[in-house]
């Protein structure tokens, strides 16, 4: 599948990003949301990713359509915790099982250690085979689980951290 490397912006990406954000909501446990997004979300989503410098990278197809993306930010946010992060991926889902979720992930990798950053943690419904199996082919280790931590779909959901140690920053 072809495909260009993106940086996502307000103006290009905001719409087909809260459409996958959505779905992911509506029909999965890879967001543990209950209530759909909005456009004012996502001008509060961008502006923190902006202001943080945070970066939102995507794929688009050949047609222009965004078909996958990937940003990270603060894991918490205390200063001690300044070389951590917590990154997420999404792929529309007409684009699932091709690669994509692994060319962002490698992309927001590489991004983490071009700004110094030390940890990338992802939270992963314990029941997303696919996402812990991308995360486990990228060196991510799973560090912990919070059992029954999420209520949805009339069901106690298990959340369990990966984690990838990056070689940087060398002396924070």
């Amino acid at each position: 599948m072809e495909y260009n490397i993106i940086n996502c912006t307000y103006e290009k990406h905001a719409s087909s990003i809260l459409d996958i954000f959505n779905e992911a909501i509506e029909t999965s446990t890879a967001l543990y949301d209950y209530k759909s997004r909005t456009m004012e979300d996502m001008t509060n989503w961008f502006k923190v990713k902006n202001n943080s410098n945070y970066p939102v990278i995507g794929l688009e197809s050949s047609a222009g359509e965004l078909i996958a993306f990937g940003s990270y930010g603060a894991f918490r946010n205390w200063a001690a915790y300044q070389y951590s992060i917590e990154h997420s991926i999404y792929v529309h889902k007409n684009h699932r099982g091709r690669g994509l979720g692994h060319v962002i992930l490698k992309l927001l990798i590489q991004s983490a250690r071009q700004n110094n950053y030390h940890a990338m943690i992802a939270g992963i419904d314990a029941e997303n085979k696919g996402s812990i199996i991308l995360h486990e082919k990228h060196g991510f280790q799973l560090v912990g689980m919070l059992p029954e931590i999420g209520y949805k779909f009339d069901r106690w959901l298990n959340l369990v951290f990966y984690q990838l140690l990056l070689d940087s920053p060398a002396s924070p």
